[in-house]
């Protein structure tokens, strides 16, 4: 309850009660209201034209805040290199090793594939570098995923290339007998006379007449399948399993140099020419098998005979003589 005020009446030497008016009590509430508006705005003023306080806490946050934007920056280029490197690898993938080792290349879709579906950087959202996180994460994950593929990839292709290491090795792809050792080539492959009959035969090898001892040369690697005398005409024979369908067969030998079962490489003595069994003086009967159909061998010296070479031995192989065996 307001206390009430009197003042001193000179003319009635007596204290009047002193009565409030509504209109001033209203001014004094309007007058306050402005007041306090009027303090708040140069306050303002003052706020904005002075420089603000930063605490070591918040320079630091900043430089850091900064540091990282220039990171991802740096991040970014070094992705682009990346990314140019690795385009030019997946295009020599595809179009030169895929296609060298009969591979088929790797779709575009499967190399980046696997990135639809749910949103897998929800929780980098809201920030203000957002964007410039999101997009550079999602670079990191198509790059990585294309990594992966072409890193399995080059995986398949070095198993191909092992395979097909392993096949060239194997494939006969040389002469069983040295040309300096020969005597001559004495038949070729094809229709050829037989020497005990005198009939017309086909002739399904090549024979190479040499003195009696002279080396026999294993044409491709491979395991020693036989090495005996058990088959008609052959007499002292060995064969050889190159796998990949492959097997060589070389007749009429003096004396073996292997054994059942042993592993042999191009170029390995396995025997020595001879005359044994169906045949008509030292040579040796030379056969390729493909998948068990014999195979003209003159197609298989392309690893130790030079243009020339090959011409006179094909020559002389297709002059229809008389076989040794």
């Amino acid at each position: 309850m307001s206390k009430v005020k009197y003042y001193y009446d000179s003319d009635t030497q007596s204290y009047r009660k002193i009565e409030r008016r509504k209109g001033r009590r209203i001014g004094i509430v309007l007058l306050s209201i402005l007041g306090s508006f009027l303090s708040g705005f140069l306050l303002l003023v003052i706020y904005l034209n002075i420089p603000q306080i930063v605490t070591p806490k918040e320079k630091a946050l900043k430089r850091e805040l900064q540091n990282m934007e220039l990171q991802y920056g740096l991040l970014n280029k070094k992705m682009n290199q990346v990314q140019n490197v690795l385009a030019n690898i997946e295009d020599r993938d595809n179009n030169i090793y895929r296609v060298y080792f009969e591979a088929n290349p790797i779709p575009e879709e499967q190399r980046r594939a696997g990135f639809g579906g749910i949103n897998r950087y929800k929780d980098l959202e809201g920030f203000d570098n957002s964007k410039l996180i999101i997009e550079t994460s999602k670079r990191m994950d198509i790059l990585t995923k294309q990594l992966v593929v072409q890193s399995k990839s080059l995986d398949e292709i070095a198993e191909l290339a092992k395979e097909k290491e392993s096949l060239l090795a194997s494939v006969p792809a040389i002469q069983p007998v040295k040309n300096e050792d020969l005597s001559r080539i004495a038949s070729g492959y094809g229709w050829r006379t037989d020497p005990f009959t005198k009939v017309r035969k086909f002739h399904h090898g090549m024979d190479f007449s040499a003195p009696r001892g002279t080396p026999v040369y294993a044409t491709g690697d491979g395991r020693v399948e036989r090495a005996d005398n058990r088959a008609t005409g052959y007499g002292n024979h060995i064969r050889v399993d190159h796998g990949y369908g492959y097997t060589s067969l070389y007749a009429h030998l003096y004396k073996y140099n292997v054994r059942v079962g042993q592993r042999v490489q191009r170029g390995d003595i396995i025997g020595y020419v001879g005359s044994t069994g169906r045949s008509q003086g030292p040579h040796l009967h030379y056969e390729i098998f493909k998948d068990d159909n014999r195979i003209n061998p003159i197609n298989f010296y392309y690893g130790n005979l030079s243009p020339e070479e090959f011409d006179k031995v094909l020559e002389k192989a297709q002059q229809e003589n008389q076989s040794l065996d």
